[in-house]
């Protein structure tokens, strides 16, 4: 077990394998897991059925991490020489595995083996909060009771627990978020004379004029395994809303749905938007150098523009998520970011508790974090440090805190992958010439059709 599978390989993983623009977005996206949001809202006066195991202070725990939080863990253990720990390392929940959940059940039958602490992603929470059989105890202990001040968890940007939320209470503690913004060449922006749109009215408008009088050059792409989050829930559209904890809405024809699928046709149409994946094999030789803009996380900068596109530094920018001109409020989307859960298990909550709470709000350990903190002042020190932001032509502090606290809570976080239905569906028909509007249908019938096999009823309105 201590050396148990290679970790974050899959829909997103590999993880920050930092120079390989082969990292599939799978792979990219693993710089932050993944992140959908549940509907539910924690009540500090509810209480939960949770009842610990007898405690025994000072005790050992075991800790589960993926390959790139494992530096953060043992950070921990070096700064803690009194906390006894047994590190692990695993896949981290990578996205679409069941590695975490198949291992849980086994202890849950056996009676034994529960790590302390794991690192997974949003849809290992789904699970995890609820029992894996009758009469068996939930995974993941409920943060709210007693284990984490309420302050702490308040601090997180808003939203950014959603995932962890289930009946009430808080499941997990996130570690890292990857809130969807503008990226742009600003180099070729301003010597061409173009402004950065701040609508998507705008955006559509710029990348048809762009393709007119610089033929080649890119504004987005769609090819990507997690594109859709990008767009579609930045959108708004409908496609994974837990209604209740049993039913989940899943309506593509909404109009916030067909409006970015139209508008998505009408930039592939124009060759301003690719159905080629950022990620895919040969786009950054190829066309890395073309991409003018990109509508994606914030890992991007880092990671798709500098490691993967080459792209010279102080030439690319972020700006704040685009809005729909008439539309008061601006709502973007999410593609990444791990949690911590404590195991119910425990028999050191306190110790337990307190790793989770160091490695996902702590200065000293989140500053020089890979990827974006979801804890509002751990995420203050990341962008102090020069080495996140002395890549990029202007400030980006502004437009990462705003995007930070505009993720749509609609798109929830399933049971399932929100990624497996675009990938099997959508991608192949944008590959065979199909339009985004007229596989709307499709996508919707295969998210239904997973929905149901997860034991959800489903409805489209």
């Amino acid at each position: 077990m201590e050396s148990s599978r290679s970790p974050r390989t899959g829909r997103r993983h590999s993880l920050l394998r930092a120079a390989a623009i082969t990292l599939s977005l799978a792979t990219a996206a693993a710089l932050a897991g993944c992140a959908s949001a549940d509907t539910t809202t924690p009540s500090a006066a509810k209480q939960s059925a949770f009842k610990p195991v007898t405690q025994k202070a000072g005790s050992q725990i075991t800790v589960w991490a993926d390959s790139t939080r494992l530096p953060s863990v043992q950070a921990y253990q070096k700064s803690h020489p009194d906390v006894k720990m047994k590190i692990v390392t695993y896949d981290g929940g990578a996205d679409g595995s069941t590695y975490l959940q198949s291992k849980v059940q086994l202890f849950d039958r056996t009676g034994s083996g529960w790590p302390d602490v794991v690192f997974g992603n949003p849809t290992d929470v789904t699970w995890a909060s609820e029992a894996t059989k009758p009469g068996a105890q939930p995974f993941a202990a409920p943060l709210d009771e007693k284990l984490v001040p309420q302050s702490t968890l308040d601090g997180f940007a808003k939203g950014s627990l959603t995932p962890c939320q289930f009946g009430g209470h808080t499941y997990c503690m996130r570690n890292d978020i990857a809130q969807v913004l503008l990226w742009y060449n600003k180099s070729l922006m301003d010597k061409w004379g173009y402004q950065v749109p701040t609508t998507w009215q705008e955006y559509e408008a710029l990348g048809k004029k762009v393709v007119r009088e610089h033929p080649g050059y890119l504004v987005g792409s769609v090819g990507d395994t997690n594109s859709h989050e990008s767009y579609f829930w930045s959108g708004q559209c409908p496609a994974f809303d837990l209604v209740k904890p049993d039913t989940l809405r899943t309506d593509l024809q909404d109009p916030k749905c067909t409006r970015m699928a139209t508008l998505l046709d009408n930039l592939i149409s124009a060759k301003a938007v690719a159905t080629q994946g950022f990620f895919s094999q040969g786009f950054a030789k190829n066309s890395g150098s073309k991409v003018l803009m990109a509508y994606g996380p914030s890992w991007y900068g880092q990671y798709l523009f500098k490691a993967g596109f080459k792209t010279p530094a102080k030439q690319i920018a972020a700006a704040p998520p685009l809005a729909w001109e008439g539309e008061s409020t601006t709502a973007t989307g999410n593609v990444g970011g791990g949690v911590w859960m404590v195991s119910s298990h425990s028999a050191n909550l306190k110790a337990s508790s307190d790793l989770v709470t160091w490695l996902t709000t702590s200065d000293a350990n989140q500053a020089t974090a890979p990827t974006y903190p979801a804890y509002t002042r751990a995420a203050k020190a990341w962008l102090a440090n020069p080495a996140n932001k002395d890549y990029f032509a202007n400030d980006v502090s502004g437009p990462f805190e705003q995007a930070a606290n505009e993720v749509w809570t609609g798109w929830s976080n399933t049971r399932f992958s929100d990624s497996t239905a675009w990938s099997s569906v959508v991608l192949p028909a944008l590959t065979a010439g199909k339009s985004l509007t007229e596989t709307l249908p499709a996508w919707q019938q295969e998210i239904a059709g997973e929905a149901k096999t997860q034991g959800y009823k489903v409805v489209d309105q």
